[in-house]
């Protein structure tokens, strides 16, 4: 066992069962983050759109249904993200949100993105997290203390991702602000709220995009040489929702590979 595994269940095993919530947990970075978490000794409630067969395969691999749930729910829906939430709470103490659901559109110039793709992107990267963490806040404010928040955002947000995703960019820049300015604001009442900046990671989210060679593409231009695995994404956002990184909040932490 690690000396992270270690930490997270020395201090599960010490209050009511830790609960974390993630947004868009059925494949991907998501679903890494569900698996490790688990394997961290707390339980999971995640929830997904269009991917019921990842979400029911997932639960299934990890043969703890007690401590796994899968929740159809968009994470723009306010009333359903409310319920989610409340299915949670009947797991335990919910200490944490990873706000990861997000979507991007079909590459290329802005100029010939569709509207309503731009306007869905939006929606998914940067305002459902703003109304996420809101609801987060509110709901936490009788028991703050040591609740976390870990937005997803990417290196989109400092490339600008031009002739590829330039709103999804935005988007993402507008994750990083809001981490920034929430981190001050309820920092006092001993929630943390930092995001993890991915680089180009080995998903599903690039076929979705109409590009799935797009990884092995660039991989040339990172300077490691290669893309992310999830695995490696989902172990910097667990060390920042654990107790190792009871110190930090504010950060934007990119995990690039150098790029």
């Amino acid at each position: 066992m690690s000396t992270e595994e270690r930490a997270h269940r020395a201090l599960a095993g010490s209050r009511a069962p830790e609960v974390v919530l993630i947004t868009g947990g059925a494949r991907g970075i998501g679903a890494a983050v569900v698996r490790r978490c688990v394997r961290l000794g707390m339980s999971v409630c995640f929830t997904y759109v269009d991917a019921a067969e990842a979400a029911a395969d997932l639960v299934a691999q990890i043969g703890e249904p007690e401590r796994v749930c899968a929740v159809r729910t968009d994470a723009t829906d306010l009333d359903g993200m409310e319920a989610v939430f409340d299915r949670a709470d009947a797991m335990g103490r919910v200490t944490a949100l990873v706000n990861n659901a997000a979507v991007t559109y079909p590459l290329g110039d802005l100029a010939r993105s569709r509207p309503e793709d731009i306007r869905r992107a939006i929606e998914v990267d940067l305002v459902a997290p703003v109304l996420l963490c809101r609801l987060a806040v509110r709901r936490w404010q009788p028991d703050p203390s040591g609740r976390s928040i870990v937005n997803v955002s990417s290196v989109a947000a400092s490339s600008g991702a031009p002739h590829e995703y330039v709103a999804y960019a935005a988007a993402k820049a507008g994750v990083e602000a809001l981490t920034v300015g929430l981190a001050k604001e309820v920092a006092p009442l001993g929630v943390r709220v930092n995001a993890v900046a991915p680089g180009t990671t080995a998903t599903g989210i690039h076929a979705r995009s109409g590009d799935p060679d797009r990884p092995a593409r660039i991989a040339g231009r990172i300077p490691m040489g290669r893309v992310a695995e999830p695995d490696e994404i989902a172990a910097v956002i667990s060390w920042l929702l654990g107790p190792d990184a009871s110190y930090v909040t504010g950060a934007v932490v990119p995990a690039t590979g150098g790029s």
